[in-house]
């Protein structure tokens, strides 16, 4: 470990006055350096957490202290140019609402990479998909990219980024990506979880709500395919039902819905699902008496809801384990891609069904 000498005031000396700058003007290390009276190397170790120096718990202190006066930030392109590698990791918006916690997943995320001092940028792709999604990644020159299986990223895509600069391409979704590491999420292994329960129940003709954006579709499929896995094998009945995000939407399937004759709904989402009690509880057909329902996701508001929201949990690993591997990743560039099982689930009864 290097020690960086201290830069003390020489004593007796005048106290060193920062040189006034233009007004308007952004704020540089240099300035940072003469407020705090330390060189620009310590400055950057301060603010850039090196480990690999020695500097004591005052001077960074008294850096960070100076820092903050003058509104001072690193330059994240600028410290990628000095390093001669970028510190981005880019993770794709997903382009439609795909659940609350997979944005507190995210979030969780996104936190502990830059916990690791990687630079984290949310990339609104505007409807871009696959290889076309890729290229407009690439342009940014992300070290790393974490891509939802939502923006279905193939191998061509995979290479595009590598050629690039992206050390670790991580892909989260149904099934991995040549190239890549994959974060598989069996998202049938949800739907085949709540008609487990719904069959358990008794019930025998099952209505699988499937969100009419097409964002979403990717997950809405597999977890129909893994409700329909569930019901061939005691002989149920199942009805697939397209819903948009709207109560005028719910009012029109709750209408209708004494002809459908469905007893029990896969809902794809608690969101979906409390939708749908509502529009069912204003035409007077009972939850679970006439129609038991399920979710996803066990939110909060489901529990306070009456009767209250059985769900299903999907059991996510800490963030700081993504955040870890994308380290390794990146350290490790040449390491074989590895592929992982990401999703748990587990059924919570309750009242609903």
């Amino acid at each position: 470990m290097r020690h960086i000498p201290e830069e003390p005031e020489a004593q007796g000396a005048p106290p060193r006055v920062p040189r006034q700058r233009s007004t308007g003007a952004v704020p540089t290390s240099a300035d940072v350096a003469r407020r705090a009276g330390v060189s620009r190397a310590t400055v950057s170790y301060v603010l850039n957490n090196a480990t690999a120096v020695r500097i004591s718990e005052p001077t960074r202190r008294r850096v960070r202290e100076a820092a903050r006066e003058l509104g001072y930030v690193p330059h994240a392109a600028a410290r990628s140019l000095r390093a001669g590698q970028s510190r981005m990791v880019l993770m794709p918006a997903p382009g439609a609402p795909v659940g609350a916690l997979y944005h507190r997943f995210f979030h969780d995320l996104q936190w502990a990479l830059s916990r690791l001092d990687y630079t984290v940028v949310q990339y609104g792709s505007a409807g871009l998909t696959g290889d076309e999604a890729a290229l407009a990644w690439a342009e940014l020159r992300p070290v790393a990219v974490v891509a939802p299986g939502i923006h279905e990223l193939g191998p061509a895509g995979v290479a595009v980024l590598k050629r690039s600069g992206a050390r670790a391409v991580i892909t989260v979704g149904p099934c991995p990506v040549e190239g890549a590491h994959a974060l598989l999420t069996d998202h049938g292994e949800v739907g085949r979880c709540a008609a487990e329960h719904l069959l358990a129940r008794g019930r025998r003709r099952l209505g699988v709500v499937m969100p009419e954006q097409p964002a979403l579709a990717v997950y809405a499929r597999a977890r129909l395919a893994g409700v329909r896995a569930a019901a061939a094998r005691v002989g149920a009945e199942v009805t697939e039902l397209p819903l948009a995000y709207e109560e005028t939407a719910a009012a029109r399937l709750a209408a209708d819905w004494p002809e459908r004759g469905v007893d029990g709904v896969f809902a794809y989402s608690d969101e979906y699902a409390m939708l749908l009690m509502a529009a069912l509880q204003d035409r007077g057909i009972r939850v679970p008496a006439d129609t038991a329902v399920v979710g996803v996701d066990d939110l909060m508001l489901g529990r306070l809801l009456r009767p209250r929201l059985t769900t299903v949990r999907m059991d996510l690993p800490s963030a700081q384990e993504l955040a870890e591997l994308v380290d390794r990743t990146v350290r490790h560039p040449g390491t074989s891609p590895t592929v992982r099982d990401l999703l748990g689930v587990t059924l919570v009864a309750r009242e609903s069904s």
